[in-house]
């Protein structure tokens, strides 16, 4: 059984909750973790996460905390009747439509669930947590995307989830600015990061700002819809060392751009075409399309440290 015991951090993942929630949940209504080792913190056994399942479910849907917690108490043989009985009378999460989130993993599903029910703490405190622990680029990878892809897809499909989107968009924009302005980053600011004319999806762009931060890299982030006139402006009033143009849709990725910023008096040495909006051929000579958030950092991390080596004596 000791191996199968959880921490509050993987059952607030696994659940889509806060881990405040499940503090409150413990302190209120018993439905805490049941397993003691001497000089441990008490850990979470299934037992106890089949209990907060069922106080999470119905909660969700509308039944008051003590009376759910009153259901989640009983023996373990009554919570199936429990959960079926409930599900008589009850949707799924967010209204009988869920986040799709493949693979990704309890911790996506998680904020899946908690984006559904419009949980800004759990969805920030989720995050948060997983940036922490993994870094920006895990947490974007294996976490984020998978969540915001899944929410375009269902938007796509039925026309419904523009509250999450925004909800989740600010929490994701927040806890990517706290890494961003965490502390100063080493050296002038060489990086300048910016979408496309026009386009106004700038979250990749704010994964990437974070991540340089977190390397310790300097950059300059203009943001959403920056014509190309006041980007060659930003470029010949900074001179930056590379330029990271984004963009999300075809058609916000005009090539023209590009070419812009190869002709610009103050021409980068690095050009970085980002985003599924550009074709994956055909672009500028001179203009490199990472693959992914990963290439994007290592690219950028590489022209940084190329100029802040000491010379040679």
């Amino acid at each position: 059984m000791a191996d199968e015991a959880l921490s509050a951090g993987v059952v607030a993942q696994r659940l889509g909750v806060a881990v405040t929630t499940l503090r409150t949940w413990h302190q209120r209504y018993g439905l805490g973790p049941s397993q003691h080792t001497p000089g441990h913190h008490r850990r979470y056994t299934p037992a106890d996460l089949a209990r907060l399942e069922v106080m999470r479910r119905l909660t969700a849907d509308g039944v008051s905390p003590a009376e759910a917690a009153r259901w989640a108490r009983q023996a373990p043989d009554a919570l199936a009747s429990v959960g079926v009985s409930a599900g008589k009378r009850r949707r799924r999460d967010g209204g009988g439509t869920t986040i799709p989130v493949g693979r990704a993993g309890p911790a996506a599903r998680g904020l899946a669930r908690a984006a559904m029910r419009l949980d800004a703490e759990a969805i920030s405190e989720t995050i948060s947590r997983a940036i922490a622990a993994d870094g920006v680029v895990t947490t974007w990878d294996r976490l984020l995307r998978p969540l915001l892809v899944g929410i375009g897809e269902r938007h796509v499909a039925t026309g419904a989830l523009i509250e999450v989107e925004h909800l989740v968009s600010r929490c994701v924009s927040a806890a990517l600015g706290a890494v961003a302005s965490a502390g100063p980053a080493a050296g002038p600011p060489r990086v300048l990061l910016s979408c496309a004319d026009e386009e106004q999806h700038s979250l990749p762009l704010e994964a990437l700002a974070a991540a340089l931060a977190e390397a310790g890299v300097g950059y300059r982030m203009l943001g959403a819809r920056v014509p190309v006139t006041a980007l060659l402006a930003a470029i010949d009033r900074t001179g930056p060392a590379a330029v990271v143009l984004w963009s999300q849709t075809r058609a916000t990725a005009d090539p023209a751009q590009l070419t812009a910023l190869l002709s610009a008096p103050s021409r980068p040495l690095l050009v970085l075409a980002a985003g599924p909006g550009w074709p994956a051929r055909n672009l500028p000579a001179g203009v490199v399309r990472p693959t992914d958030l990963t290439e994007a950092v290592s690219l950028t991390v590489a022209v940084h440290d190329s100029l802040n080596r000491p010379a040679a004596s």
